[in-house]
């Protein structure tokens, strides 16, 4: 509830920037015409349409991107959630005696897993439950090679350690894609285009002496979408477009472990 309201608020404050940037265009273009009503416009066509080129050109940019980098989230959940499986089942070519722990580390290692996704907008419970899964990981590495030596069928080591550096290893990369986005410039290129472009929008609407509502309304409210689905794709843990539903792979597999 919580993020859907901060997600109502910044849209909210970002339609009232644009119509308020509309608003100063259009008053400074009546302003203009009062003065000069023959030449007030003259020679800025050029100027308005490079500043709507380079807002097109930076949200086809920054969608592009964010859209990328979204769908790499979710196929690395899909990935981690079939090399925890397959180091899961891999656990079967230990001796039996070695076994109940091990697994039982997989089961605590899985559920930290998730608590830390879930608890991801929280900083120190974030910083808890990584520091819980990095433990595991090394008692499950520790205890999976030293059984895997002991009286274990020569194969063994060479299928199931392969298996544990692939789920160990894709917890960096998720990390990694977790922590990738655009520099802070960018989003501040951005939003100085959209602002910059409401402007010249108000001001263009000011040369036929009258305006309309509706596509003020709409202009306002597609740059508004437009910009905030970008940013919710590019943070897909704490908006309405969410890869959440995708932990329910690893969820599986956690209820698969018995």
């Amino acid at each position: 509830m919580g993020q859907f309201v901060a997600a109502l608020l910044f849209v909210a404050l970002l339609f009232a920037a644009i119509l308020a940037c509309m608003e100063a265009g259009w008053r400074a273009g009546r302003r203009r015409v009062a003065i000069d009503p023959d030449k007030g416009f003259a020679g800025q066509g050029a100027v308005e349409g490079a500043v709507f080129g380079v807002m097109g050109l930076l949200l086809a940019f920054t969608f592009s991107g964010a859209a990328t980098r979204f769908d790499t989230r979710r196929d690395l959940i899909v990935r981690e959630a079939n090399a925890i499986g397959t180091a899961y089942l891999r656990v079967d070519l230990l001796p039996a005696a070695a076994q109940p722990p091990i697994r039982d580390l997989f089961r605590r290692y899985v559920d930290a897993r998730l608590a830390f996704y879930r608890g991801i907008g929280d900083a120190e419970a974030r910083k808890a439950n990584e520091a819980r899964w990095l433990a595991l990981q090394g008692e499950i590495w520790a205890g999976a090679v030293a059984a895997s030596g002991d009286g274990a069928a020569p194969s063994t080591r060479i299928l199931l350690v392969p298996a544990l550096n692939d789920m160990i290893d894709i917890t960096t990369t998720r990390i990694a894609a977790f922590r990738t986005h655009p520099s802070p410039a960018i989003f501040a290129m951005l939003g100085t285009a959209v602002l910059a472009s409401a402007l010249f929008a108000g001001w263009g609407m000011a040369a036929g002496g009258t305006r309309s509502a509706l596509h003020v309304a709409g202009f306002a409210l597609i740059l508004t979408v437009a910009v905030y689905v970008i940013l919710d794709l590019e943070f897909p843990r704490f908006g309405l477009l969410r890869v959440d539903s995708f932990d329910s792979l690893i969820v599986d597999v956690r209820a698969s472990m018995k």
